[in-house]
């Protein structure tokens, strides 16, 4: 049997806020960070093997990480593969991976995901993945999956829910969408009640995203449709490095979510986190007594609450005194720094860079 079902997996930012185990040559999607043997790119795609077949997963990454994800990922197909020659964020890595798939098959709908989240209930996860597929099957209908706000968080998009679907439980119209508020807007964005996080991972068809880019985002889909004649030909490759630089770097929020008037959100219970940063690997990771969380590392500490202790190699991590910190080290560079500041982490990776040079970021 054909399947007409995809998944794009997006895997080739360079996870800033995780420095420094998370590096340039090695972001964090490709790291084991819970000591399973299993990096989370890789954790993505066992997670979605079960609805969708490894033939139909199509990895979009930087060109950096293509040895990478060939040895993480042997199972997928070179040519499932497809390599960014420049970072342009979500907008232009979906419009492409949609246009490859609409060449191979036209009927396609397609599951987009990050590479670096957690999902604790895969189950639940899948379900609501077959039934968000059901749904975009049946229409021009953009879909995100929209999770409760645990907190008034400014790093993630906000979807205002309108009415629901009769014939879809847990299905709502959006009746708006914000991406990334500031504190103040999150803040009465939680206590409404009516505003659900949004956690990135989106469903539609080819044909549905891809009229969205030409209505919403003329400029990319105008780059990406010249080049109709090459998906799925050897000359997509030199066609993508030639005009991929030239695409603005946008999201696909700010592109087509925010704009467009047949957006739909799937509200979910899959326990679920982003992994955006220290601060949410502290909240997901077992503590002991003190509330510390240690990461693959021996500890000794005296007097250490509420932190987050994470080395490299067969090192021994002594402290005393700490209180909400990150302790982290790889290679290179060492990290020591408050979690409550820990937004500051991505200037202090472009610090590092500015006065010591790439070596170290």
């Amino acid at each position: 049997m054909i399947s007409h079902r995809y998944c794009v997996i997006m895997c080739g930012g360079v996870g800033s806020r995780f420095w420094p185990f998370s590096r340039n040559d090695r972001p964090k999607q490709f790291l084991d960070f819970f000591g399973t043997g299993r990096s989370l790119l890789q954790m993505t795609v066992d997670r979605i093997l079960p609805l969708i077949p490894a033939e139909n997963i199509i990895l979009v990454t930087n060109s950096a990480y293509a040895g990478i994800i060939r040895e993480q990922l042997p199972e997928i197909k070179e040519s499932n593969i497809l390599l960014e020659p420049a970072r342009r964020n979500t907008a232009p890595c979906i419009c492409w991976a949609a246009h490859h798939i609409q060449a191979l098959d036209p009927e396609a709908a397609i599951v987009t995901l990050p590479s670096d989240h957690l999902i604790l209930k895969e189950d639940a996860f899948r379900e609501v993945l077959e039934e968000g597929l059901d749904f975009v099957e049946r229409g021009d209908r953009l879909l995100t999956i929209g999770l409760r706000p645990g907190s008034p968080h400014t790093g993630y998009g906000y979807i205002q829910l309108g009415h629901t679907l009769p014939d879809y439980p847990g299905i709502c119209k959006v009746k708006s969408f914000t991406e990334k508020p500031d504190l103040e807007m999150a803040k009465v964005f939680v206590e409404s009640g009516e505003f659900y996080w949004n956690s990135g991972m989106f469903l539609w068809t080819a044909k549905s995203i891809l009229e969205a880019f030409s209505r919403f985002a003329p400029e990319t889909a105008a780059i990406f449709e010249a080049g109709e004649k090459v998906y799925g030909t050897p000359q997509e490759k030199s066609f993508i490095e030639k005009e991929f630089p030239r695409t603005p770097s946008i999201s696909i929020d700010y592109a087509i979510m925010e704009k467009a008037d047949n957006v739909y959100v799937k509200t979910a219970d899959i326990g679920w986190s982003d992994l955006g940063s220290w601060k949410a690997l502290y909240e997901t990771s077992p503590k002991n007594r003190d509330g510390n969380v240690t990461q693959g590392c021996k500890v000794l500490t005296h007097d250490c609450r509420d932190s987050v202790f994470a080395v490299t190699a067969d090192k021994i991590v002594v402290a005393a005194g700490l209180e909400g910190y990150i302790v982290a080290e790889n290679d290179n560079a060492l990290l020591i720094y408050p979690i409550s500041e820990e937004q500051k982490i991505r200037q202090v990776v472009n610090d590092v860079r500015d006065r010591f040079g790439e070596d170290y970021v």
